[in-house]
């Protein structure tokens, strides 16, 4: 479900995370909602993926939006990295 290069976005609450995604679908970005990683913390179990090509879109305007994530994770071999805290939003 999540690809090797992939960013995945985690929320606080439910209620961000799906506002996050009808926002960015709106505006066509390619992203998906998916189950949280077992090895990513969040609070709400859901997470948006989406590609490197569409990161700076992506991340720009939930911020924007005053939705930035919680965390950003990167997807590398079996880990994933961290990249971005809420301090940094």
């Amino acid at each position: 479900m999540v690809n090797e290069g992939d960013y995945i976005a985690v929320f606080n609450s439910i209620h961000r995370v799906m506002k996050a995604e009808q926002f960015l679908k709106e505006r066509r970005l390619p992203i998906l909602l998916i189950p949280a990683p077992r090895v990513v913390s969040s609070d709400c179990g859901l997470a948006i993926r989406y590609g490197e090509e569409a990161r700076s879109a992506v991340e720009e305007s939930l911020a924007l939006a005053d939705l930035a994530p919680e965390m950003v994770y990167l997807r590398r071999g079996s880990d994933y990295l961290l990249c971005r805290g809420v301090e940094l939003s």
